[in-house]
Order: C-alpha cells, then sequence, then structure tokens
C-alpha cells in the first residue's frame, strides 16, 4: 500500500460496530469479572447484586403476605358476617321470609337468611366467655361458607329440631367442651318479673364443632335454632337482620340498587365495606407503606451500580482510550457499561424473583421451622387473627416489582455510560 493509500485509509472515519454486538458483550463480561488487584470493583459489583436480589425477595415476600392478610380476612370476616345487612325499621321483620325470598332472587345474591342475633354469657364448670349468639335454620347454616364445610366435631343434622348448639372451637378449647356435653346461656334480658327483668339462663347440649380459622370468631360464635333463639330473646316471629350474600362482594353499589328494589318494605341497609372500612383501609396504606420502605433497598442497591460503575470507567480509562484510538466509537463504549451495569440489574433481579416466589409459597412451612428452631410462637393467632401465616402471590404485584427494579436498575447505568462514552482519549494517554 503506498502512503497516499494510507493516508486516504487514516483520513476516513472509523466504522462503528454494529450496536449490542459480540465484541461489545465480551468486553463488558470482561469488566465484570475485576482482577484481584481491582478487587474493590467486583466487590461494589457482589454488593450490588445481593441488594437487588433481597430487594426484590422482600418485595415478593411482603406484598403476598399482605396480599394473603388482606384475602384471608376478607373472606373470613365477610364470609360468616355476610356481604348485606338488611333491618326493618317502623315496623318488627315479622314478613322476614317474604322479604328473604324476595331479596334471594335477584341476580347475583348467592344466600339471603333471617338471623335472630343477640349476645350472651357461656358458662360451663370450667369456665365462662362471653358469646355472639345467632340463631339460624339448619338450611342456611349449611350453606354458610364459614360454618358448614368446617365442621370438625358432630354434626348439623336435626339442628332444626333443637338438638343442640354450633359452637367454635376456640370456644369449645376454652370452656373444656366436647359434643354432648352442655352448655349454659346467660341473656340480661330475660322475663320481666314483679322484680323487674331476670336474666335468661337455659343449659344447651352441644350438637356440633366448628373451625373458621380465624380466632375471634371461632371463639365468640354460637349457633341455635331459629325458633328457639326467637323464643331465647322474646322476639316471637320476629328477625333481627337479613343477611345478605353476594357473587361479587367488590361492587356491592349496584347490588344495593337491585336489593332495595326487592324489599319492598322500609329498611336499613349496611354492606361490609361500611362495616370494615377502617380496617381494609389500614391493611391496603401498610401494603403501600412497606412497598416504599422495601423500595429503598432497591434504590440504595441501584446508587452502588452507579458507584460501581464510575469507579469501573476511572479505573479502565485507559482501556477505554485504547479502545477509541483502535476505532471503538462513543456508542459502543456506552453501550459497554450499559451491558455490565444492566448484567448486575437483570441478574439480580431475576436471582430475587425466584427467591422470592420460593419464599412467597411456602412461608407458613418457613415460619413452622422457625418457631421449632427458636421455640418462639412467631405468629400467635390470638393477635392476627388467622391461625396460619397467609400468602398469596398476585401477578400484577410481581410485575410492578420486577419493573421497577429494572428500571431502576438500568437506570443507574445511564449516567456512568455517558461519562465513559465522553472520556478523551489524549487526557487518558497523556501520563501513560
Amino acid at each position: 500500500m503506498t502512503a497516499a493509500a494510507r493516508d486516504a485509509a487514516a483520513a476516513q472515519p472509523p466504522v462503528a460496530t454494529r450496536p449490542f454486538s459480540a465484541f461489545e458483550w465480551m468486553v463488558a463480561f470482561r469488566y465484570l469479572r475485576a482482577r484481584r488487584a481491582h478487587g474493590s470493583i467486583s466487590v461494589i459489583a457482589g454488593f450490588s447484586f445481593l441488594g437487588i436480589v433481597l430487594g426484590v425477595a422482600a418485595l415478593i415476600v411482603v406484598m403476598a403476605v399482605m396480599n394473603g392478610f388482606r384475602y384471608d380476612l376478607m373472606e373470613k370476616m365477610i364470609g360468616l358476617n355476610g356481604h348485606m345487612f338488611l333491618q326493618g325499621v317502623d315496623t318488627p321483620l315479622t314478613d322476614y321470609d317474604a322479604v328473604t325470598n324476595r331479596v334471594a332472587m335477584v341476580p347475583g345474591v348467592r344466600l339471603a337468611l333471617p338471623l335472630v342475633e343477640g349476645q350472651a354469657f357461656a358458662s360451663t364448670p370450667f369456665g365462662s366467655s362471653g358469646v355472639l349468639t345467632r340463631g339460624v335454620r339448619e338450611a342456611d347454616l349449611r350453606r354458610l361458607p364459614g360454618v358448614g364445610a368446617h365442621v370438625t366435631q358432630g354434626s348439623l343434622d336435626g339442628f332444626d329440631a333443637g338438638k343442640g348448639v354450633a359452637i367454635g372451637a376456640k370456644l369449645a378449647e376454652r370452656l373444656s367442651l366436647r359434643v354432648g356435653d352442655k352448655i349454659t346461656l346467660i341473656a340480661p334480658h330475660g322475663a320481666e318479673t314483679p322484680f323487674g327483668v331476670a336474666p335468661r339462663m337455659k343449659a344447651y347440649p352441644v350438637a356440633a364443632i366448628f373451625q373458621i380459622g380465624m380466632a375471634t370468631f371461632d371463639g365468640t360464635f354460637v349457633f341455635m335454632p331459629l325458633a328457639e333463639a326467637q323464643a331465647y330473646f322474646n322476639l316471637d316471629g320476629q328477625a333481627n337482620v337479613i343477611e345478605v350474600y353476594v357473587d361479587d362482594p367488590d361492587h356491592m353499589d349496584a347490588m344495593r340498587e337491585r336489593i332495595a328494589a326487592a324489599e319492598q318494605r322500609p329498611m336499613i341497609d349496611t354492606d361490609w365495606r361500611q362495616l370494615n372500612k377502617s380496617f381494609f383501609d389500614v391493611l391496603t396504606v401498610e401494603a403501600n407503606v412497606m412497598f416504599a420502605i422495601l423500595t429503598l433497598i432497591v434504590l440504595v442497591a441501584a446508587l452502588n451500580i452507579v458507584s460501581g460503575l464510575i469507579m469501573l470507567v476511572q479505573d479502565k480509562a485507559s482501556a477505554i482510550a485504547v479502545l477509541r484510538t483502535m476505532g471503538a466509537t462513543r456508542g459502543a463504549i456506552q453501550r459497554i457499561f450499559l451491558i455490565t451495569g444492566a448484567t448486575i440489574g437483570v441478574l439480580g433481579t431475576a436471582c430475587g424473583l425466584a427467591l422470592g416466589l420460593v419464599v412467597a409459597h411456602n412461608v407458613e412451612e418457613i415460619r413452622k421451622a422457625l418457631s421449632w428452631l427458636t421455640g418462639v410462637n412467631l405468629f400467635p393467632s390470638e393477635f392476627y387473627f388467622l391461625s396460619q401465616l397467609p400468602s398469596r402471590v398476585e401477578t400484577h404485584d410481581v410485575v410492578a416489582v420486577v419493573v421497577m427494579t429494572l428500571v431502576l436498575s438500568l437506570s443507574a447505568t445511564i449516567y456512568p455510560s455517558w461519562r465513559a462514552a465522553r472520556l478523551d482519549p489524549v487526557e487518558a494517554l497523556r501520563y501513560e
């Protein structure tokens, strides 16, 4: 080649490599494997990777547990108490059969049942406790989501015939009761006497014991036949309330209008949102706060990526200058460091996702193992309403965590890679 040809070739601009070519990936992975003399960079990269793994896993597990709490509490609290409550006004609710039948025919209503409800004091030779007594028909009790399918001892057969009452497992344990034993119920408002109102006291055999899985309900509720409850609470031919269960409790506004039209008498309608709004609002706020707090773990890991890449750019300044003089464009240099930082973020997110899903799907087994190792009950049902630690993985939560982590980790690579691309080769090689 003649001197003129060499000069013409040198005058031509360098040919840019194809974006994200094998050359760029090779250089990026070599930078990730720092030598022993530059081990501090690999240590920072390792901590960044570990931070992202722990942050993603913690977010997925916490969101799964919070979703599990909300779902299980809603299923148990609302499943036993109903989605809507109809109470008569102006006149006693003596026409509860007709109203119940009309409401049950409304599209979207799964179950409607009349109740007689009152507070009482339960007593046995082994203890006593306050209870909430409900009078209900046998057919309705069998269809109750929280009771009918959760009878652990005894049977509901012949319930309407007055063969006994159904009580919760926690109440049976507290009062040392088994099927066939008698429980004495004392109501403050009984028969009127010349000396005033005398408490009503009556003993009932225990026909069935149910376990809903929510300690508060299992230790509070006593179900008796509707006719017996009417006589016990001096409400002959009346019902306190009609409970309504719907197919979609999250959309109650439309259902309220349909049910109100079917009542055909003055009534006060109350749905589960009014009774439990503050409780579920607190759960939502807690979930949002925990998401924000745990996001800080991912943010710190992303900042570690920034600091690690900046140190890598400074350490590789001469190598970057050599690449530039050999024909690498600024875009290629920028993509090399983008790949380096993004690899940490993507691999950390993937490992954190796998770890989080494994823990979230086995959180109750892990809780039992930790309780066994430490000898401490880490989830007392008396305080948390539920008998086991719930977990429910929602796809949209997992997607939100993964997308948020990838955006933060990829954003963390922008400034260091831009700084590497702006490096002047002449300045970098001046003192080499």
